[in-house]
């Protein structure tokens, strides 16, 4: 997979895709960050501007973006604008990103971006969540983990990404590792008997019961 990050603050998302899973997954995905001021049409790099109509903060300009994403070429995807009135980042559409060759992720930042990039340009605009953040670098950086952990090979478990919480509709089971006791707290007997079938039930049975009181409303969700 290749994904390309456009934004107007590239420095601060180099240190942060170079560690986690985004630094073990750089050998089954291709990332790239683009710097919008390089695409700038005015000489002092100015990517946006004030709002027609007034109103309050800036906008981003339409001819730096288009700019890039024409410089990226290829064919890519889906190009994902990440903003507040997106729909809603679900485990069910990293899924579904996963299996994509090629995206272009827009950070946006400031006020937004100029409606005709929206109109024109985006195909898919997502959040990842009901909150205002200063910019889409931080949903950017939380949308490129989240599908790149479920790219074959991204993770040292291969098999641990189908067990993620959300994956079925579930919130996870709790886990515990050694000792099997610490302060007068002690490893659920169940967890340590060996058996592979009781521990399969209990883990279901702890699941299905965390979400009716935690996130009902994913059970209300058709998977």
């Amino acid at each position: 997979m290749r994904i390309d990050l456009v934004t107007a603050i590239p420095s601060p998302l180099r240190a942060a895709l170079d560690v986690t899973v985004l630094r073990r997954a750089s050998h089954v995905v291709d990332l790239h960050l683009h710097d919008l001021r390089a695409y700038a049409a005015q000489p002092q790099g100015q990517i946006d501007d004030y709002p027609y109509g007034g109103g309050s903060g800036m906008v981003l300009k339409p001819e730096p973006i288009f700019a890039c994403v024409e410089a990226i070429g290829g064919s890519p995807d889906e190009i994902i604008f990440l903003t507040p009135d997106g729909e809603p980042f679900t485990q069910p559409t990293a899924n579904c990103l996963s299996m994509k060759r090629h995206l272009i992720l827009l950070a946006g930042h400031y006020k937004g971006v100029d409606q005709r990039v929206r109109d024109t340009l985006i195909t898919r605009e997502i959040t990842i969540g009901d909150y205002v953040v200063s910019g889409g670098e931080l949903p950017a950086l939380v949308v490129i983990d989240a599908v790149s952990r479920l790219i074959p090979g991204a993770l040292g478990d291969t098999q641990s990404a189908l067990f993620d919480s959300f994956q079925d509709q579930l919130l996870g089971a709790p886990t515990y590792t050694r000792p099997s006791e610490f302060k007068g707290l002690h490893v659920p007997e169940v967890l340590r008997s060996g058996d592979h079938a009781r521990i399969s039930k209990w883990r279901a049975d702890i699941r299905l019961r965390r979400t009716r009181e935690r996130r009902p409303d994913l059970l209300a969700t058709p998977t």
